[in-house]
């Protein structure tokens, strides 16, 4: 044992040795690389505080009447703003690299929708990149009723079917479901519409399920016909 710890001393002291003797070789190398990584650090963290932090800020405020005539259905204030406040639009292009800037794409994508303006919808849904679940979920839906809008039935199910298992809630969920099940009447493929409507029953606590078993019937009926 005492050998054997002996032999584990002098391994160890040899580790040592060989440590020293690099850092005595290469002391200069090694100061270069770690003064590199500290001006890195210092850099990032001064872009981070004093050009990053206040562009959001500023795309935050920019944005605050586009969100209000939004809320008050002012599509198209909301889009291209006035000569006193930015739209949507203006935020995109100034700030599009923020979040607000992302968020902006949202919102111009519904507004687009609400709008009748199908195809500039998808564009600027397809370019929203989701922070929160909810609104990830929401612009995947609104893709498909874009696509419907366009008889586009094959992307508009798909759509439907991805939002509705995107995050499982009793919101979003059974208006995917609802959705997807009315695109499935639509289609005549009625069996397949009965699952979805069914699959809302599920969910008693939102708006679509007072509505699920009116339109099972509707299918199930269709079907025998």
């Amino acid at each position: 044992m005492e050998n054997q710890n002996q032999e584990q001393n002098k391994d160890m002291g040899e580790f040592i040795s060989r440590s020293e003797q690099f850092i005595e070789k290469y002391q200069k190398r090694i100061l270069y690389v770690l003064g590199c990584i500290i001006v890195v650090v210092v850099a990032i963290f001064a872009i981070n505080k004093w050009m990053v932090q206040p562009r959001a800020e500023r795309a935050a405020s920019s944005m605050f009447a586009a969100e209000q005539w939004f809320a008050q259905d002012s599509l198209q204030l909301a889009l291209n703003g006035n000569d006193q406040f930015m739209g949507f639009y203006d935020v995109i292009d100034k700030y599009g690299s923020t979040k607000s800037g992302n968020l902006a794409k949202y919102y111009a994508g519904v507004s687009n929708l609400r709008l009748g303006n199908y195809s500039e919808a998808e564009k600027w849904l397809k370019k929203y990149k989701g922070h929160d679940t909810f609104t990830k979920v929401l612009a995947v839906t609104c893709l498909g009723d874009a696509a419907i809008e366009q008889g586009k039935n094959a992307d508009a199910l798909k759509y439907y079917m991805k939002a509705a298992k995107m995050d499982d809630n009793s919101i979003t969920t059974p208006m995917a479901l609802m959705k997807a099940g009315r695109v499935q009447l639509m289609n005549g493929n009625y069996s397949e519409a009965v699952k979805l409507f069914k699959k809302i029953k599920d969910y008693p606590e939102s708006t679509e399920y007072r509505e699920a078993d009116k339109y099972i019937a509707l299918a199930e009926e269709s079907a025998k016909k």
